[in-house]
């Protein structure tokens, strides 16, 4: 046999090894693959399920197939590596064949040319699967651990002030409303609703240190200066300036995550504090009595729902417009640099809990 068909059947054979190689390893990827689809359909009935059982279930699932992931991703790795060696071999016994011949050697080089630009074109499309795989599996790992840091219980501290010597407000019907609404939510268990009322200014850090809430709920009167409306010792009128509001956010509970400002004008005291908490609702000008009561009922309501605060805030909206209260572009939702407020959630659904 000439010198030259050697070479050739060496190619010849070695190409065969490299097919079979990228064989394995698109087996591989698909496997890959639907392990994904299986941690993301166990991701799915985490989310549409109440059972803790099935909850625990599929948690340990997602744990035995991102273990077998972790298994074929190596095994990918690996066929890489004899892919790229098998390409180098043929590349050299390619190599015996152009000094053999030369016209040979260009059509060789020609074919090798496309061969290799299709191998890093393949090696390219492998890669980024690979780190979509990756992306995927961190974002679900993330939104698992997002759920176990949501409290299994809140507190709602609703502070009320109404000075004698300010027109007065029907804020004993908010919060029987807001009551009222939480106890009809589907996890009216996971919420806390505690009110203090006649407000003084040191009042609030007393109810914060007492209670540890994760919203703080104002009710009452706002001034346009950025000054909320408490009361004195004499039930008169005590402004507090929009600095104190931020700076009690900074020295007290690490744990409020919501300032909820149903206070006509509100806006710059809501947009002040989420320098320092997640999120805050205010009021871009004044408020009528009906919309204030319903728009916060229904907010909470949907919170005791398990829904974000953006969720929640949208319903609010939604309710004012049902019943004809034309103030729904009175409420301003802001939320801290960073935080997403559709992700917000503070009440952890029971199918959701840990066991």
């Amino acid at each position: 046999m000439a010198l030259i068909d050697i070479y050739r059947n060496n190619v010849s054979r070695k190409k065969k090894e490299l097919s079979k190689l990228q064989s394995d390893k698109a087996s591989e990827i698909k496997n890959a693959s639907e392990s994904e689809k299986k941690i993301l359909s166990a991701k799915n009935s985490i989310s549409r399920t109440q059972s803790e059982s099935l909850i625990r279930s599929k948690y340990r699932e997602i744990g035995r197939i991102s273990t077998k992931l972790a298994t074929i991703n190596k095994k990918i790795s690996t066929l890489e590596t004899k892919i790229v060696d098998k390409s180098k071999e043929i590349v050299n016994e390619e190599k015996k064949v152009k000094r053999e011949e030369e016209r040979e050697r260009k059509k060789r080089e020609q074919a090798e040319a496309k061969n290799l630009k299709e191998t890093q074109k393949y090696m390219k499309e492998l890669q980024s699967s690979i780190a979509k795989h990756d992306s995927l599996h961190q974002h679900t790992q993330k939104e698992i651990e997002d759920l176990k840091r949501i409290p299994e219980k809140i507190n709602v501290l609703f502070m009320a002030s109404n000075p004698i010597d300010q027109e007065p407000l029907r804020l004993d019907e908010e919060a029987r409303e807001i009551e009222e609404m939480i106890r009809k939510s589907q996890y009216r268990d996971s919420v806390s609703f505690i009110t203090k009322w006649a407000a003084r200014p040191l009042d609030i850090l007393q109810a914060i240190n007492e209670i540890n809430p994760t919203i703080i709920h104002f009710s009452g009167h706002g001034l346009e200066g950025d000054e909320l409306v408490f009361q004195d010792n004499s039930g008169r009128t005590k402004l507090i300036k929009k600095e104190a509001i931020v700076q009690t956010m900074v020295s007290t509970s690490d744990d409020i995550k919501l300032v909820f400002f149903n206070t006509c004008f509100s806006f710059g005291q809501a947009k002040a504090v989420t320098e320092h908490v997640d999120a805050a609702i205010g009021m871009n000008t004044s408020i009528g009595d009906d919309a204030a009561r319903i728009f916060a009922a229904h907010f909470y309501s949907a919170v005791g729902f398990g829904h974000s605060v953006h969720k929640a805030f949208q319903q609010a909206k939604s309710a004012l417009m049902l019943e004809g209260i034309s103030e729904e572009n009175t409420p301003d939702l802001y939320t801290q640099h960073g935080i997403e407020a559709s992700k917000l959630i503070l009440v952890k659904p029971f199918a959701q809990k840990d066991s």
